[in-house]
């Protein structure tokens, strides 16, 4: 790839609406707009913000029929797919031979099809995984070059889109549609990455620019970039693949036993049937070294990423270290999330932060840091 910084089909109207912008992940995306990362995180929170994710992967999996596709999927994956019935999507993610995560991505059961959403860092060696892994097994991988994505999220979401599409009402998290927006054909979940309601619209590029002008017009929709995007999934305590989560880091250790099936672990109809199988079952039944665990500092001082963790001893070994930090703007004072040893990860712990050469205690406290808002019933 070259050093040039890809565009979104976005990129002009952000532009145009004196965004400040960074390069990530080989694009030049919106970090924040005139009136900050503090508003757009709060009126995301409070009323609708949206997101340009358009450097984010969207590919199509399709095979001779649904089970074909979804039993191939399931080699590379310790959950289930065939059980997911139409119009419904499922948090997943690839291991390596060794136990760790490869990339963690949605997918959907679009009736003849999987179409999933992964990591923009991520899209290229998750395109060659899935064909090096699926094509001999009769399944096309697509990648879809020719669809944006944005997200819309916040308490006001679905009052924006029912104008445009009443129906959306119905729809429950992790529900998946095809509506029209503005006369485009939108792919629509009801999910999203901030831990409040909210979609995310798979648009054709053509139309992208129009359909987010239409939603803009709304006077609850507001534009937030990036930076407010860490910010309220940190609150929302959602693992950043590449930060909190990579290629080294245990499923198990990151509290993402939940996304794995009964019927791939231990004693289970597929038991072990996915990449590094045996360490993570290993790890499900005697326990993992290290956990994740949300921080709070007793001090106002930040702990940032890659800052190391000690115990209240004299020991000089780390326990641990941060992965993500910064200030919650929701809670006004800041918050933290890292990995460390399980015997410190006790609920109300204390342990030492080394900052710029000083040892500030900080807490262990529960996931989330913000409770989240999604539509479930």
């Amino acid at each position: 790839m070259s050093d040039k910084l890809m565009h979104t089909p976005l990129n002009k109207l952000h532009q145009n609406n004196n965004a400040r912008m960074t390069a990530f992940a080989g694009y030049d995306m919106p970090l924040q707009y005139e009136n900050g990362i503090m508003s757009e995180h709060l009126h995301t929170r409070s009323q609708a913000g949206l997101f340009d994710v358009s450097h984010m992967g969207q590919i199509v999996l399709r095979g001779n029929d649904f089970n074909q596709v979804a039993e191939a999927l399931e080699n590379l994956i310790p959950m289930e797919v065939k059980t997911l019935k139409v119009d419904r999507q499922r948090y997943g993610f690839f291991t390596n031979s060794t136990g760790g995560i490869l990339d963690d991505f949605m997918f959907s059961n679009r009736g003849d099809h999987i179409y999933m959403v992964v990591n923009a860092s991520r899209k290229e060696d998750d395109i060659k995984h899935l064909r090096e892994h699926l094509e001999p097994l009769g399944v096309s991988v697509k990648n879809l070059e020719n669809r944006a994505l944005i997200a819309l999220q916040g308490p006001a979401s679905e009052k924006v889109l029912s104008e445009h599409y009443p129906k959306i009402s119905n729809m429950h998290f992790m529900d998946v549609s095809t509506i029209p927006i503005a006369g485009a054909e939108c792919w629509i979940s009801r999910s999203g990455y901030t831990g409040e309601d909210g979609f995310e619209i798979s648009i054709p590029n053509k139309a992208a620019e129009s359909v987010t002008k239409t939603l803009l017009k709304h006077k609850s929709v507001e534009l937030v970039g990036l930076g407010a995007r860490d910010s309220l999934r940190l609150e929302a305590g959602l693992c950043l693949y590449g930060q909190d989560i990579d290629t080294t880091t245990s499923p198990v250790a990151a509290g993402l036993k939940w996304a794995m099936h009964k019927s791939r672990l231990s004693e289970g109809q597929k038991e072990g049937s996915f990449p590094g199988a045996n360490k993570i079952l290993s790890e499900i039944k005697n326990g993992s070294e290290y956990k994740l665990a949300g921080f709070v500092p007793l001090g106002k001082a930040p702990i940032r990423t890659d800052t190391q963790l000690f115990d209240n001893g004299t020991s000089s070994v780390p326990i641990g270290r941060i992965t993500s930090g910064l200030f919650s703007p929701t809670q006004k004072h800041p918050i933290a999330v890292g990995y460390i040893k399980s015997e410190f990860s006790h609920l109300g712990s204390r342990v030492n932060a080394q900052v710029r050469g000083k040892l500030l205690e900080i807490e262990v406290t529960s996931l989330p840091f913000v409770k989240k808002n999604f539509k479930k019933n």
